[in-house]
């Protein structure tokens, strides 16, 4: 096992025992018979596990330091910015310093060894740092769950990612919208997974086609503008635009703005019976004429100058300072740092139990994207 780092979890299968026994064994301690120890010190040796590494990864004393693990895309998105910080002034009231992990996996096992425990945010698939960090032999807390095989984590914060986007394609549709359209982010973190599955089981549990276009989980402005222009050309029944990925939400309003299409509420629903609990047969506005245009009753083929609502799934300063302002998903990502600094804290100190797995609220925060006309 030469091609990568071999881990306590290989060491325990080869020696047919557990990992915890592997890490008593070596470190000495622990109840364990002296055949066995020998065993898994014999098969350590043959899988070419580095027993300096293993005592600095297993020692008892703390080194007053907790790793912090970011995806590669945290460095140009104010979400990840925030959450670090919340989880430093959290692990600082412990002592404790952060260290922040380099997204290359060799880097992030070597710091591995010199820290207390890890936190671990919105861990991918296709990050090849993961399984080796959730097999450090310290304790571990995720952000969001990790969807691939590995270890499990220690413990995990989580926030309920499908009820914060049917929140906001309930609130559309309240404000008139008929064909939304969201724009979910790439990517196999839990919380692009879930973003994409729930866009699909929304318009089907209410009988409305959404359009889902996918884009880059750190898309750009630039990139979030060229999608939504390309959408609103081939589908201009869309009448609402939810964008996922943070700062992003600005280049949708810049695509409304090319598409000669006022941003804001599409119809009133005062009239008409309803369908799939929304009101058909609604007249949509048209703020840009200086009168009303007669609205869409669902056929494809909105006028193209029908207003169009904006919203997104992460809240910042991007979609508070836009113009008009954008109603968005406010994740507290400050307040989500402390607290998975604060599960890890209380794992090292056994305050609570490894396998806790705590939520994290989050508030939708409505602002003239979606406001009715005045």
């Amino acid at each position: 096992m030469t091609s990568r780092t071999v881990t306590l979890l290989d060491v325990a299968r080869a020696a047919g025992v557990s990992k915890s026994t592997v890490s008593d064994a070596l470190q000495g301690s622990g109840r364990v018979a002296e055949a066995t120890r020998e065993r898994v010190r014999a098969v350590a040796e043959q899988l070419g596990y580095r027993p300096n590494s293993a005592a600095r990864r297993l020692r008892r004393s703390s080194t007053g330091a907790i790793g912090l693990h970011l995806p590669q895309t945290a460095t140009r998105l104010d979400y990840y910015m925030n959450l670090a910080f919340g989880a430093v002034a959290r692990a600082q009231e412990e002592g404790l310093d952060v260290v922040l992990l380099a997204p290359a996996g060799g880097a992030s096992g070597r710091v591995a060894s010199r820290v207390d425990g890890l936190l671990v945010i919105d861990p991918e698939v296709g990050d090849s740092a993961v399984p080796g960090l959730l097999d450090a032999g310290v304790p571990v807390v995720t952000g969001e769950r990790y969807l691939g095989p590995a270890a499990a984590p220690s413990g995990a914060v989580i926030c309920d990612n499908a009820a914060s986007l049917t929140a906001l394609l309930d609130h559309v549709t309240e404000r008139g919208a008929r064909h939304p359209a969201v724009l979910a982010p790439a990517g196999t973190s839990a919380w692009a997974t879930a973003l994409r599955a729930t866009a699909a089981s929304w318009g089907q549990e209410h009988g409305v086609a959404v359009a889902l276009r996918t884009v880059p989980f750190a898309a750009t402005p630039q990139e979030a503008e060229e999608t939504t222009l390309a959408l609103l050309r081939t589908d201009p029944a869309v009448d609402a635009v939810i964008c996922a990925p943070d700062g992003a939400a600005p280049g949708v309003l810049r695509a409304a703005a090319t598409a000669g299409r006022t941003v804001g509420t599409v119809s009133d629903r005062t009239a008409g019976s309803t369908t799939s609990g929304r009101t058909a047969g609604s007249t949509t506005s048209d703020r840009t004429a200086g009168g009303t245009t007669s609205g869409r009753t669902g056929e494809a083929g909105a006028h193209p100058r029908t207003p169009l609502l904006v919203a997104s799934c992460v809240d910042g300063t991007a979609t508070r300072s836009a113009e008009p302002p954008v109603t968005a998903v406010d994740l507290r990502p400050a307040a989500y740092g402390r607290a998975c600094a604060e599960l890890l804290c209380d794992i090292l100190a056994g305050r609570t139990a490894p396998d806790t797995v705590r939520r994290h609220a989050w508030a939708l925060e409505t602002r003239t994207s979606t406001a009715p006309p005045r």
